[in-house]
């Protein structure tokens, strides 16, 4: 399985705007991913309430994960959206 531990660089953390930019750009990149805090249970990337409900504040570690064969790409993505507090996913 792949990952990345990735700080968030939004500073609200993922909630609101943040945690819809993330869920849409989850969706986008084709794969199964989770997202996890640090230690906790993963929760499915492209779900709003699951990752609402993960609390993530900002400058919080998270851990991306996926076990798809083209996770690597679709993980360096999320996790520069997620580090950089971008509004939208990286180009390829």
């Amino acid at each position: 399985m792949a990952e990345r531990r990735v700080t968030i660089g939004w500073p609200e953390g993922l909630h609101a705007r943040p945690a819809s930019v993330f869920v849409r750009a989850a969706v986008a990149v084709g794969v199964p991913v989770t997202i996890a805090k640090t230690g906790g249970n993963p929760v499915n990337a492209a779900s709003m309430l699951g990752l609402l409900a993960l609390g993530a504040e900002g400058g919080e570690e998270v851990v991306l994960a996926s076990d798809a064969p083209e996770a690597d790409a679709a993980l360096d993505r999320l996790a520069a959206m997620v580090a950089n507090g971008l509004d939208e996913l990286p180009a390829a």
